[in-house]
């Protein structure tokens, strides 16, 4: 694989404040990379610095071996960069098939490609964006980031603030985007476990830096470093009772007792 995305040395923030401060982080081409870490940790203004709407502090951003940092947010999108921000940002007054077909570029991502990943929003194509549900605009946010037909998806919080139902429904959606048709992606989640399941790697922030790297398999097998960094504890799996000799578990605290 080659190299898809590359950032040495990186600081941005907003104002006079520097949120991250010397992020270094590759990404190859086809791999997808988890971004985690608690609240208020950088997580938004990394994809930001990637997008182009932060401060540039410091370090340099290449794309395919080009160099974007000086590069306006538009720019960076026409060189391969599709954004799903935290606001979605669809086009509340057009309906579902002209907030897809108003930014559509050519490739093999068209719009009745997002159709058949998402069938909610082909049911719903004539709807105006602002009669979606939550879980509809981000379905539609994320089909947008589609058809521009990039090389990297950036997507922030995809499953924030949506029911249980539906963020099952849309991270096996990103899992096939990802892990069936190869987008390179670099997603910020919450739900450290269900990402790191359709991930390669991942990073975890604190501070504005990179304080833990690892394969996301790894993570899964030993999460301590979720644990330390997150407050993530792993799931454990009841322990039974031990059953007595011939009978079964349960069987000692129902039995009558003896006389000795």
């Amino acid at each position: 694989m080659s190299e898809l995305l590359r950032l040495r040395q990186v600081s941005a923030g907003y104002g006079e404040a520097v949120v991250i401060a010397g992020i270094d982080l590759s990404l190859q081409a086809g791999e997808s990379l988890a971004v985690l870490g608690r609240n208020g940790t950088g997580k938004t203004t990394l994809l930001n610095t990637i997008i182009g709407v932060t401060r540039h502090r410091g370090g340099t951003i290449a794309l395919a071996g080009q160099d974007v940092t000086k590069f306006r947010p538009e720019r960076r999108a026409l060189a391969g960069i599709g954004w799903v921000p935290q606001e979605r940002n669809i086009f509340k007054s057009l309906t579902v098939e002209e907030n897809l077909t108003a930014v559509a570029r050519p490739g093999p991502w068209d719009v009745n490609r997002v159709y058949a990943m998402f069938p909610r929003l082909k049911e719903r194509r004539s709807n105006l964006g602002n009669q979606l549900s939550g879980g509809e605009q981000q379905m539609l946010a994320v089909g947008r980031a589609l058809v521009l037909n990039p090389s990297l998806l950036l997507l922030d919080e995809p499953t924030e603030g949506l029911a249980p139902i539906i963020i099952e429904e849309l991270l096996a959606a990103l899992k096939r985007i990802t892990r069936d048709e190869g987008l390179s992606a670099l997603i910020v989640e919450q739900h450290a476990q269900k990402i790191l399941q359709m991930t390669d790697r991942a990073v975890i922030l604190d501070r504005g830096t990179i304080v833990h790297a690892d394969a996301s398999r790894a993570l899964i097998d030993n999460p301590a470093a979720l644990e330390q960094h997150l407050g993530v504890t792993a799931k454990k799996k009841p322990v039974r009772a031990a059953s007595p000799v011939g009978g079964r578990a349960g069987d000692a605290a129902q039995a009558p007792s003896r006389p000795l």
